[in-house]
């Protein structure tokens, strides 16, 4: 059988394929959000509503989700979850109602709440130490892009057809996509057309607790119970409102506070997601270089790019500063950004410090910490952007990263927890 050379790139390729429609799907409920709450009849809380929806559902399956690919695999697990939120995506076009919307929106959150632990565990299953954060840089940006290329398609459905078309489209790219993995998808130790060199420096680059299947799995409790995971969980918590506002709130944004309509919002909204983009390739080759450069070790060069991210998304906190709409969106480049290039180096994180069969459980209750903050910030949103304003809230997102930095040097340690747990063995005696 014919090899193929670099087929790891091929991998993450069609992972990164993955998280695009899954945030396609994700975002079209925002690029139609002028659409539908003018033909529904929807209040800015009600909608609030909708999204916070997607967010509970996504936040309480992140560890169940983890769990079912530690379980079933990352073939068979992702593949059953990203056919079921396309089931749901073109389901959400029956809707009537802003309840009929929050009760779809909430079951494609349930499903999509694989999608980050399965494009970790892929990258940790596919690439060596030195190259995860780029490959998780790759993967991730997908959720830019699908976020990008959101408000253009969903503007064309509509003025071509109706809002619930582009729910439809959505659902139906995202089954065709499940179908390729399934064919597609397998572990570099099953994958007859990987050459034994790059199986070789794929595995062998891959710290021991990536190289061994172990028996011993931590449960979900010992995982809780550990300062690692904190050191995780606590910045992600602090750092996803900024990600849940770009993604449900940019469009809606433009429209209140500038007037935008559909034309303007198709132009622009899409901004922030490009610059996403760069941020997800840029930070995910800055770990290697600050590695290089200043000699650290690899959770080290993380934590450096969390606190670049978190500098930077002091820019979009000033938004209320200017007026100019061309300014502000500016300011949402710069954001996205600074979030998109922490938020790689922080997922990627979990596969630095847990070992493969806890990876993408820990990467769930991590993303569970996160998205439970995403779905507080969107109720307090819809509850004060009318009245209070949007500029406050974008302020509060930047505080809340430089604090995520804080936390994340001072309560994260510079190993993965097998060294940790090593170090804490007595020694045996010398005979």
């Amino acid at each position: 059988m014919r090899k193929i050379q670099g087929l790891r790139w091929y991998m993450i390729a069609l992972v990164t394929m993955g998280t695009i429609l899954g945030y396609l799907t994700r975002n079209t409920i925002a690029a139609a959000a002028p659409t539908l709450m003018a033909e529904l009849h929807i209040s800015t809380q009600q909608y609030s509503y909708i999204i916070a929806a997607y967010s509970a559902c996504y936040t309480i399956m992140q560890p169940v989700a983890g769990y079912a690919l530690d379980v079933l695999g990352t073939k068979v697990g992702y593949a059953f979850f990203a056919v079921a939120w396309a089931i749901f995506c073109g389901a959400t076009a029956l809707a009537g109602s802003w309840g009929g919307l929050a009760i779809a929106r909430g079951a494609v959150g349930a499903a999509e709440a694989a999608m980050i632990p399965a494009g970790l565990k892929a990258s940790s299953e596919w690439f060596p130490a030195k190259e995860r954060s780029i490959a998780v840089g790759y993967f991730n940006v997908g959720s830019s892009i699908g976020g990008m290329i959101a408000p253009p398609l969903v503007v064309w459905a509509i003025v071509m057809h109706s809002w619930q078309m582009a729910f439809i489209i959505s659902g139906v790219l995202s089954f065709a996509w499940a179908m390729c993995w399934l064919i597609f998808y397998k572990h570099p130790r099953d994958q007859k057309r990987l050459s034994e060199e790059e199986r070789e420096y794929i595995i062998g680059g891959q710290e021991a607790h990536h190289q061994t299947n172990n028996s011993k799995k931590m449960s979900a409790w010992k995982i809780l119970q550990n300062r690692q995971f904190w050191g995780i969980a606590l910045p992600r918590f602090l750092a996803e409102p900024a990600w849940g506002t770009f993604n449900a709130w940019i469009p809606l944004f433009m429209f209140k506070v500038y007037g935008f309509d559909l034309k303007h919002i198709a132009m622009f909204a899409w901004l922030p997601m490009l610059f996403a983009d760069l941020g997800c390739i840029v930070g995910g080759y800055l770990p290697p270089m600050f590695q290089r450069v200043f000699g650290v070790n690899l959770i080290v060069s993380r934590k450096l790019v969390v606190t670049m991210g978190a500098i930077l998304m002091i820019a979009p906190g000033t938004i209320g500063l200017f007026t100019s709409p061309y300014v502000a969106i500016a300011l949402l480049c710069v954001g996205g950004f600074a979030h998109q290039s922490l938020s790689g180096a922080l997922i990627t994180l979990s596969s630095d410090v847990f070992g493969r069969n806890e990876v993408a459980t820990a990467n769930g209750l991590t993303g569970m910490a996160a998205w439970t903050a995403s779905t507080m910030f969107a109720l307090v949103v819809g509850a004060l952007a009318d009245t209070l304003g949007f500029s406050p809230l974008f302020a509060a997102l930047a505080v809340f990263d430089i604090l995520g930095a804080i936390v994340i040097w001072t309560v994260l340690q510079n190993k993965p927890i097998s060294e940790i747990d090593d170090s804490q063995k007595p020694k045996q005696a010398l005979a």
